[in-house]
């Protein structure tokens, strides 16, 4: 069985964009996602910093009450008697 929330950190890191920068760093992004952007000497590295920075934007969006977009039919914004309820 799969959680809501790891499902769609799944999704989400599946939208993911990552580029060469001219210093040989990398840059990744999860364009439907504002905000969720990192950065890596390595794209190793870049992927793991885009994986904590989505997980603390969904917990900033959530504990906050912002409207946190649906993917692959996810929807974190239902909440059921305290938790979350499938979608």
């Amino acid at each position: 069985m799969t959680f809501p929330l790891t499902a769609y950190i799944e999704a989400a890191l599946e939208l993911a964009r990552y580029d060469k920068l001219e210093d040989g760093s990398f840059s990744g992004e999860i364009p439907k996602l504002k905000g969720v952007i990192a950065f890596g000497k390595s794209l190793r590295e870049c992927a793991a910093e885009l994986r904590s920075t989505l997980e603390d934007w969904i917990l900033v969006g959530l504990r906050l009450g912002h409207k946190l977009p649906v993917l692959a039919g996810i929807n974190l914004n239902k909440v059921k008697i305290g938790r979350l309820a499938p979608s």
